[in-house]
């Protein structure tokens, strides 16, 4: 299946005219099980988010947990509160509350013949007073951009790894 009927069908956002939404779409050469076994570690954000330096959680690893999570320097914030809203195994979906409200999907793919993924994350964001709706999406979808080249780069070398394995 394509990203649009995935994002038709699991990323759904109700936003306000002060809000700006998106998503970004990454193809991953590494088969569903590798990307979802660090996306769903809400506890270990750092895992494959350069900009994260630290994640305390606050509570168990359940539907409504609480984490705190310190921000390398460099960006707006250095330290950011966010909620676990969803996370769904069977179907691969993670939902977390910030500042904003993401939506992150993986899906299996073929890719060359492999096994890959397909990564959706969408987002609803508020616009900052004094910034306009085009600036806060295009920071977003950066910092997201961002986030899903890392996550394809540890997958793809966590999936080298593996075959190695199999391969000895």
């Amino acid at each position: 299946m394509e990203a649009a009927h995935y994002i038709r069908r699991y990323h759904r956002h109700n936003l306000d005219r002060k809000q700006c939404a998106s998503a970004v779409v990454k193809h991953v050469k590494a088969p569903v099980d590798i990307v979802w076994s660090l996306v769903r570690r809400f506890d270990q954000p750092q895992k494959y988010k350069p900009f994260v330096s630290r994640c305390t959680m606050l509570g168990d690893l359940n539907i409504g947990s609480v984490r705190e999570v310190n921000v390398k320097s460099g960006l707006p914030a250095t330290t950011s509160t966010e909620r676990l809203e969803l996370l769904d195994d069977k179907e691969h979906i993670l939902g977390i509350k910030i500042n904003y409200s993401s939506i992150l999907t993986v899906h299996p793919e073929v890719t060359d013949g492999r096994s890959g993924t397909l990564v959706i994350e969408s987002f609803v964001v508020d616009i900052p007073d004094g910034n306009t709706k085009d600036d806060t999406c295009y920071f977003v979808k950066a910092l997201i951009n961002c986030n899903l080249k890392s996550l394809s780069d540890v997958s793809e070398r966590m999936a080298v790894q593996d075959q190695r394995g199999r391969l000895t």
